[in-house]
């Protein structure tokens, strides 16, 4: 007797259905003044595009701040207008994202120091039973970035590279390129949250 081969079981791919919003890219109004644009993909073990992620992005403000109960310096609204620090953005048949933004300012570390520019990212995706959870830095903060308290406890200079945006060649100056590779070489590091 032979029995019939089930299905394998994933998560989703539901995204589409219950996280993305009409506005969710948009942490600023498109045309906000100083607004940047990062833009990248999602791509699997095999280098090819996952067309039902969804990459969130959560920040602070270009002052350094949150508008967050959590925030130890207190809850401050955001000199930007329509600044609301989440972003939400679903991928599309090539796997592409794109989150409208500021640049974040500096966080203090509650041992001194400072915590250079950057978006926390959660990726859900089909196959993943929890979110992978990682950070953009920018790569044109090299001075903030080699004090950074995160990117200096990863050992491996490889492994730093992937949690930096660059500018996109030829493009505008205020759009950066950030892949997400969920496996394989040159696999973005993750962080255990």
């Amino acid at each position: 007797m032979r029995l019939p081969v089930t299905p394998s079981q994933t998560v989703g791919p539901f995204l589409a259905i219950g996280l993305p919003w009409a506005d969710g890219p948009f942490v600023v109004p498109e045309g906000t003044p100083d607004a940047i644009t990062i833009t990248g993909q999602v791509l699997d073990g095999a280098g090819d595009p996952v067309t039902d992620a969804l990459v969130e992005t959560w920040q602070a403000d270009a002052d350094s701040r949150f508008n967050h109960p959590d925030d130890p310096r207190g809850a401050v609204g955001s000199a930007t207008p329509g600044f609301r620090g989440f972003g939400r953005s679903a991928t599309d048949q090539g796997g592409r994202y794109r989150i409208v933004t500021v640049r974040p300012g500096p966080l203090p570390c509650p041992r001194g120091g400072a915590e250079a520019p950057h978006l926390d990212v959660s990726v859900f995706a089909r196959g993943l039973l929890d979110r992978v959870v990682t950070t953009i830095y920018f790569a044109d903060e090299a001075e903030a970035n080699a004090a950074d308290p995160v990117l200096s406890a990863i050992a491996a200079p490889q492994g730093r590279e992937t949690l930096l945006a660059r500018a996109v060649p030829g493009g505008p100056a205020d759009e950066f390129r950030f892949d997400i590779r969920l496996r394989g070489p040159g696999e973005t590091v993750f962080f255990d949250v």
